[in-house]
């Protein structure tokens, strides 16, 4: 993959984009003010090192041929096929929020506007997934079918708790703190709205519709009703309503059409939100065959298996372990976050998310730091380190003697991935289904964006199959949702996926506590 090096950082990307999307994907933005056509002419950036090809006629517009020569271009007319080496002349200040590099977006064609608001000439719709982690927003174009940007940034609860169970916790503490919890994913939503805004040259008004998907923990939270439910154990596989009552205000304080309609998808049942349903949906699940698994996941990590007639579906209190958090030297995978470990000849090498000077590991990174350790007998199958190890834990390198593993990391993945696993067994014991007949498996999640399946099979995170049948989708959640917003055929397919879905409570199930005990190894996951 080719590098950026911009500042002294040197950020890999993805041949195809411009450079001002590949920089609103890292902490490095340049200004703008239009949706990347060369409009406004703000994106200055100077060429230091590389070939880019020659001046658009959108570039000679705005700039003269001693700029030129000099080396300066517009970031969003350069798509960079090679290594580069550039200066940012027209910095931004960074936001929360980021556009997402996305491998593969879909396209929809024509649009049936006879439900949208009349009188509007460029109607636009946004697609909302609300994590507990992270917030996604993609912004689509009804008259062309298209994708025009996205954003993604950290959901501001999780200064009340990084899981969902200590945020339910904090909710029911008060009415003002369950307040706080909702106006802030609220508020978040709105400045990512106001970012786009701005930074694409986009009018609010012309946005109509908005559809919203989640876990069922946030979708209360955003509702402000009915989140106690989920802390007792009767109501975990039955429907519990979030209504978002105060919907009409979004239209006005969002600045978005007045007659802009928002659905907030509702969940399927006490912890399987619409964010499962929606990525059910939108890797086609129970559409090519059975033995199909989905596995969404996030600090409330959700999996759906279809057997040809059910959709069995489950989640894990996994914890937040694979999205960095609560780990000593774990990250989000942000700026800094190393997200890839190789080990050549006792010497570790690895990539950091936008070439940034490594501050910790995401989760892709500690999976494949385990898997490493485990191969090379640093730590057994019962995660336990060598006696020749230092006490406080491994060091990852001398040069960043601060990202150390501890025994107590350790643990806390391994209770992560026992959850997960002991749920991708019982899903199979439930479907009557055994290893060589779970033909396809679907990773979702930003989790697994960068995540080294062998490594993850090897420490028993996946299913022991073969390679070519896994898929890495990223945000399923948000491709659902998109589903959802741009295609009424897909409101029908997901009443349907709702019919045939049957929830299995973990928690309740006979084997769980084996299970999850012999999951606890760090070892290829045993299936019958």
């Amino acid at each position: 993959m080719p590098l950026l090096t911009v500042h002294g950082a040197r950020i890999p990307f993805q041949p195809g984009l411009s450079l001002r999307d590949i920089l609103d994907g890292t902490d490095y933005r340049v200004r703008a003010g239009c949706s990347g056509t060369g409009a406004c002419g703000l994106c200055l950036v100077r060429i230091e090192q590389g070939m880019v090809g020659e001046p658009t006629q959108v570039e000679k517009l705005h700039l003269d041929q001693a700029s030129l020569e000099e080396g300066l271009r517009l970031a969003c007319q350069v798509i960079p096929s090679e290594d580069l080496r550039i200066t940012i002349v027209s910095g931004a200040p960074l936001p929360g929020w980021k556009r997402p590099v996305r491998s593969h977006v879909k396209e929809y064609g024509f649009v049936d506007r006879k439900d949208l608001p009349a009188g509007v000439e460029h109607p636009l719709g946004i697609a909302v997934d609300l994590g507990t982690t992270f917030i996604g927003l993609s912004l689509w174009d009804f008259t062309s079918g298209r994708c025009v940007t996205g954003r993604q940034g950290v959901n501001p609860q999780t200064g009340h708790g990084s899981d969902v169970m200590t945020r339910l916790l904090c909710a029911c503490e008060s009415d003002q703190k369950a307040r706080t919890l909702r106006e802030q994913a609220f508020e978040a939503i709105g400045e990512a709205l106001q970012d786009i805004s701005l930074r694409e040259g986009i009018n609010p008004h012309e946005i109509v519709r908005m559809v919203l998907v989640g876990n069922t923990a946030m979708l209360t939270l955003l509702g402000g009703t009915n989140h106690e439910l989920l802390l007792k154990p009767r109501y975990w596989t039955i429907p519990i309503d979030s209504p978002v009552e105060y919907l009409q205000r979004w239209p006005a304080q969002h600045g978005i059409h007045l007659s802009g309609s928002v659905w907030v998808v509702p969940s399927l049942a006490g912890f399987v939100g619409s964010d499962l349903l929606a990525g059910v949906l939108s890797t086609e699940l129970t559409e090519k065959g059975n033995g199909a698994l989905l596995i969404d996941f996030g600090t409330n990590t959700e999996m759906a298996l279809w057997d040809g007639k059910s959709l069995w579906v489950t989640s894990a209190a996994g914890g937040p372990a694979f999205e960095g958090s609560g780990i000593g030297c774990g990250m989000p995978a942000e700026k800094g976050a190393i997200f890839r470990i190789s080990l050549d000849k006792s010497r570790f090498a690895f990539d950091v998310v936008d070439g940034a000077a490594p501050l910790g590991l995401c989760g892709s990174g500690l999976v494949d730091l385990l898997a490493i350790l485990v191969r090379s007998g640093w730590l057994d199958e019962t995660g336990r380190f060598l006696p020749t190890i230092d006490p406080g834990g491994f060091v990852l390198s001398t040069d960043h003697p601060g990202i150390v593993l501890t025994k107590k990391d350790v643990d806390t993945i391994q209770r992560a991935k026992a959850a997960i696993a002991t749920g991708v067994r019982i899903l199979m014991a439930e479907a009557g289904l055994g290893r060589k007949e779970l033909k396809r498996l679907y990773v979702g999640g930003t989790f697994g964006q960068w995540l080294d399946v062998a490594n993850a099979q090897e420490i028993g995170l996946l299913p022991d199959i073969e390679a070519t049948s896994i898929s890495l989708c990223g945000n399923t959640a948000l491709a659902g949702c998109e589903d959802l917003l741009m295609s009424p055929s897909c409101v029908k397919r997901l009443e349907g996926i709702r019919a045939c879905a049957k929830v299995v409570d973990l928690s309740a199930h006979v084997g769980f506590q084996d299970s999850f005990i012999e999951n606890l190894y760090l070892r290829r996951m045993r299936m019958r």
